[in-house]
C-alpha cells in the first residue's frame, strides 16, 4: 500500500494561492466597461504543512483564508484618435487601457486549519472567524465546504450588523450565503460586551434565520437575566437587512372590563416607499377588532398615513347595565369603528392637506384611547410625522377637509372641502355645515409709486348641511393703507376698507328660513395708529454679557365699524355677526433682549416681554362703563431650557380678574421637565389646571407624573402615574391611567430594534 507522502512545511507569511473557482465572462470589448475575470481563495499562516495522498494542506498558527474576486475595468477611450479617427486599436493598446481590480468578498480566520483539495472543504478550530459582509460569525470548532460555502460550527456566535442582532447556539449551521440553523441558542437585537450576560433574549430549541430577513423560533422563551417568563411554541422575528413582511412583537393585554386580550402586528412591505400594517386584536369580552395601517412616502414634501380600526361589539347591549354605568356611556351601536388619516402633498407649487377623521359614535375615542391604534398614540404619531394631530377626543362635530393653497409673492389662493361628523346625541335641526367648497383669495399690491398699499380679501363659499339653511356666500373686503410722516420720531399708519357680504340662500331638508332668497350687507372699516419706538442698550458684566437692550414701544389706537342692521343675515360664522366698534385703545410694549457670547459664540435672543392694551369705547350705549379690562401679559425666558408666561384680564369697575392663565416649562439638559398649564376664564365658567413632570432618579430609572384637573367642577378629568426602568438595549414601565369610573394598570416591555412593545395591562385595583 502506497504511503501518504509528507511535503517539507513551508515557513512563511507570503500566500500561498488555491485556484478554487475561475469565471470568466466572454462578452465583447467594447460592451463591457468592468468584468468579473476570477474568484479565487488565497490562504496565509505562520505554518503550512502539504500533503499528496490525500491532497491536502495543514495550515497552523494565525490562519487566514479570504476568497477574492478578480474584476477587469477598462479606462475610458472617448478622447483617442483612434476613437475619434474610428481606427482599431492594436491589441497592446487595449491591454494597457485595462485595470484590474482585487476585491475580498470573504473571510476565515482561525489558530488551526486542515483544507482537504479533493472535497472543497475545510475543518478549522480555535478562534474561528468568518467575515461575509453583513455578518460575522466566531465559534470554536467548524467546518465548511468552501464550494457551497455552507458549515456547520460549535458553540458558535452570529453578529449582524443591520440592527446588531446577535445570535448564539451551541451548534450553528450556515445553510446558505446569510441563512441559519441554529440549535439551543438565543437571540438578541443589540450589542454586548464580551462576557455580558443579556439584560433580555429570546432562547429556542430550534431557529431559522432566513435570507429574507427572518427568524423563525421554535419552543422559545423570552428571558430576562437568563430568567426564563414566557413561554411560545413558535414566533417569528425580524432580522431583516431591509424592509420586508413579517410579524412584529405582540401586545398582550388583561382588563376587568375588556377582558384578555391579544394584538399580533403583521408588517406587509408593498414598496421602498408603502407599506401596510394589519393589526389583528381579539379581545374576550368584546369580540375582535381588526385594525389596518397604510403609509407612503413620495418625497420630504408628499406623504400619507391612513389607519382604520372596526369592533363587532358584544359589550355594546343595553343589558350590560354595569358597563354603561361604570362608563358612563350613551352610544347603542355595536357596530364600532375609527377612519383616520392625514396627506401631505406639493406639486408644483401647490400645497396640499388633507385631514380625515371619522368616528362611529361620542364614546370610541374615549373608550379606546389607550393601544397601538388607540387615540393617544395616533394623535403623537401624527404630530410627529406631519406636525398637526387631532382634535380633542371629547369633540362630538368631527370635521374632515381637504384643502389647497398656492401662493405667489403678493398674493395666495386657497381652496377647501368641509365635512363633519356628527356625534351628538340630540342631533337637532339645524345640522352641522359642511363647506363645498371654499375659497380664499389674498393679496397685497403696492399702489405705483406711492406709499400706499391696497390689500384684500375675497372669499367664497358655499354652506351645505343635510336640514337647515345653507347659502352661497361672496365676502368681499378690500382695504387700503398707507403711512403718514408726522415726525422722525412717530410711526403713524391709517387705513380704509369697505366690506360687503353677499348670500344667495339655499333650503335644505327641514329647513325653516322665512328671510329674502338673496341678503346683502355692507360695512366700512376704518383705523388708525400712532407710536413711536425707543431703544436703550444697557451693560451688564454681572450677567457675563456685552450688552443687554430694552426695547419701549407706547401706541394709541382706533378703530371704527358702524352699527349696521343684521337681523335678516343667516348665522353661519363669525363673518356674520361683526359687532359695531368705536374704540380707542393704549398699549405699552417692553421687548427685553441680551447679547453676549457663550462657549465661544455669539448669541442674541429676548429674553423677556412686558404688555399693557387697554380701550375706551366711544359708543354712547357704553358711557356708563366705557373702559375695557385691562390685558396684561407677561413672558420671561431666562434661559433656553425656562419659559414662564402670563396673562390676565383685569375689570377696573370692581369685578376683579375675568380671566387669567398661567404657563411654565423647565427642560434640563439630561431630560427632565416640568410643565404647568393653568387657566381661568370667569365668563365662561372655566378653572382647569395641568401638570406634566418627568424626572430622571438614579440607575437609569425614570418617574413620570401627568394629571388635568377641573378645579371648578371639582373632578379629575385625566392622571397617570409611571416607573420607566430604561438601560440600553430595553425599557421596562409601571404605570396607571386614572379617569372617571376606571383605573388600569399597564406593564410594558420595550426591546432594541423590536417593532413593537409588548404591553400587559392589568386589571384595575
Amino acid at each position: 500500500m502506497k504511503q501518504d507522502r509528507e511535503l517539507p512545511p513551508i515557513h512563511t507569511r507570503h500566500p500561498f494561492r488555491l485556484l478554487l473557482l475561475a469565471v470568466l465572462l466572454l462578452l465583447p470589448a467594447d460592451s463591457l466597461a468592468e468584468v468579473v475575470k476570477a474568484e479565487q481563495w488565497n490562504i496565509t499562516a505562520d505554518k503550512m504543512t502539504r500533503y499528496e495522498n490525500p491532497p491536502s494542506i495543514i495550515a497552523e498558527g494565525n490562519v487566514i483564508l479570504e476568497k477574492t474576486q478578480e474584476t477587469v475595468k477598462e479606462k475610458d477611450r472617448r478622447n483617442r484618435w483612434d476613437d475619434l479617427l474610428e481606427e482599431v486599436p492594436k491589441k497592446t493598446d487595449q491591454a494597457e487601457e485595462q485595470i484590474t481590480q482585487v476585491k475580498t468578498v470573504t473571510t476565515i480566520k482561525a489558530d488551526w486549519l486542515v483544507y482537504d483539495v479533493n472535497m472543497g472543504s475545510i475543518k478549522a478550530r480555535g478562534n474561528v472567524f468568518i467575515d461575509v459582509g453583513p455578518d460575522k460569525l466566531t465559534a470554536e470548532i467548524g467546518e465548511v465546504d468552501l464550494n457551497s460555502e455552507t458549515g456547520t460550527f460549535t458553540d458558535a456566535t452570529i453578529i449582524r450588523q443591520h440592527k446588531d442582532m446577535h445570535f448564539e447556539g451551541k451548534v450553528i449551521e450556515k445553510t446558505g450565503d446569510l441563512t441559519y440553523r441554529v440549535e439551543d441558542g438565543w437571540i438578541i437585537t443589540c450589542k454586548l460586551k464580551d462576557g455580558e450576560t443579556p439584560p433580555w433574549s429570546f432562547a429556542a430549541k430550534e431557529a431559522d434565520i432566513t435570507d429574507g430577513g427572518y427568524a423563525l423560533l421554535k419552543h422559545s422563551t423570552f428571558r430576562i437575566k437568563n430568567v426564563p417568563v414566557m413561554y411560545l411554541p413558535w414566533m417569528v422575528l425580524p432580522v431583516k437587512r431591509d424592509r420586508q413582511s413579517g410579524f412584529l412583537f405582540p401586545t398582550v393585554s388583561s382588563s376587568d372590563r375588556d377582558g384578555l386580550g391579544i394584538t399580533a402586528p403583521f408588517f406587509l412591505s408593498l414598496s421602498p416607499s408603502s407599506d401596510l400594517t394589519i393589526y389583528p386584536e381579539y379581545l374576550s369580552e368584546r369580540g375582535l377588532m381588526t385594525g389596518l395601517e397604510f403609509r407612503y412616502v413620495r418625497d420630504q414634501y408628499s406623504k400619507g398615513t391612513f389607519i382604520g380600526n372596526y369592533l363587532s361589539d358584544d359589550l355594546s347591549d343595553p343589558s350590560e347595565i354595569e358597563y354603561y354605568r361604570d362608563g358612563n356611556y350613551s352610544h347603542t351601536n355595536s357596530d364600532r369603528y375609527w377612519l383616520r388619516g392625514k396627506i401631505d402633498h406639493e406639486i408644483a407649487g401647490w400645497i396640499t392637506r388633507l385631514d380625515l377623521d371619522i368616528v362611529s359614535d361620542r364614546d370610541y375615542l374615549t373608550e379606546f384611547n389607550t393601544g397601538m391604534t388607540g387615540f393617544s398614540a395616533t394623535n403623537d404619531n401624527f404630530l410627529d410625522v406631519f406636525g398637526r394631530g387631532l382634535q380633542n377626543k371629547t369633540e362630538d362635530e368631527r370635521v374632515t377637509t381637504l384643502r389647497v393653497l398656492k401662493s405667489w409673492q403678493d398674493m395666495s389662493l386657497e381652496g377647501e372641502l368641509l365635512g363633519v361628523n356628527d356625534l351628538r346625541l340630540d342631533k337637532r335641526n339645524p345640522t352641522p355645515l359642511w363647506k363645498l367648497p371654499s375659497f380664499k383669495h389674498t393679496g397685497l399690491l403696492p399702489v405705483g409709486d406711492t406709499r400706499l398699499n391696497f390689500d384684500w380679501d375675497a372669499d367664497y363659499v358655499n354652506y351645505w348641511r343635510e336640514d337647515g339653511t345653507g347659502a352661497n356666500r361672496v365676502d368681499l373686503f378690500p382695504r387700503l393703507s398707507m403711512p403718514v410722516p408726522l415726525s422722525d420720531y412717530l410711526e403713524s399708519t391709517v387705513s380704509v376698507g369697505a366690506r360687503d357680504t353677499m348670500y344667495f340662500i339655499q333650503e335644505y331638508g327641514q329647513a325653516n328660513w322665512n328671510g329674502d332668497d338673496t341678503e346683502n350687507r355692507f360695512l366700512v372699516d376704518l383705523e388708525g395708529e400712532i407710536g413711536t419706538t425707543l431703544v436703550r442698550n444697557f451693560n451688564m458684566p454681572l450677567l457675563n454679557a456685552p450688552s443687554w437692550s430694552h426695547t419701549f414701544r407706547p401706541f394709541v389706537n382706533y378703530r371704527y365699524i358702524p352699527d349696521v342692521d343684521q337681523e335678516g343675515l343667516p348665522l353661519f360664522d363669525r363673518v356674520d355677526t361683526i359687532d359695531d366698534i368705536n374704540i380707542a385703545s393704549y398699549g405699552l410694549d417692553n421687548f427685553f433682549k441680551l447679547a453676549g457670547m457663550k462657549k465661544g459664540s455669539r448669541f442674541d435672543r429676548y429674553f423677556g416681554f412686558f404688555k399693557i392694551e387697554q380701550g375706551y369705547d366711544l359708543r354712547s350705549e357704553q358711557s356708563d362703563e366705557p373702559w375695557t379690562p385691562i390685558n396684561f401679559e407677561v413672558g420671561y425666558l431666562p434661559t433656553q431650557q425656562l419659559r414662564l408666561m402670563y396673562e390676565t384680564d383685569v375689570d377696573v369697575y370692581g369685578d376683579g380678574i375675568l380671566t387669567h392663565s398661567v404657563e411654565g416649562a423647565f427642560l434640563s439638559s439630561r431630560g427632565d421637565l416640568l410643565a404647568v398649564d393653568y387657566r381661568f376664564d370667569d365668563p365662561y365658567e372655566i378653572d382647569s389646571i395641568s401638570v406634566d413632570a418627568r424626572f430622571k432618579l438614579f440607575y437609569n430609572l425614570l418617574v413620570a407624573y401627568s394629571i388635568e384637573r377641573s378645579i371648578s367642577g371639582s373632578t379629575t378629568v385625566e392622571e397617570n402615574i409611571a416607573f420607566i426602568y430604561n438601560p440600553s438595549c430595553w425599557s421596562v414601565e409601571l404605570s396607571t391611567n386614572s379617569t372617571p369610573g376606571e383605573q388600569k394598570f399597564m406593564l410594558t416591555f420595550r426591546l432594541a430594534n423590536i417593532g413593537n412593545p409588548l404591553g400587559i395591562d392589568l386589571p384595575g385595583l
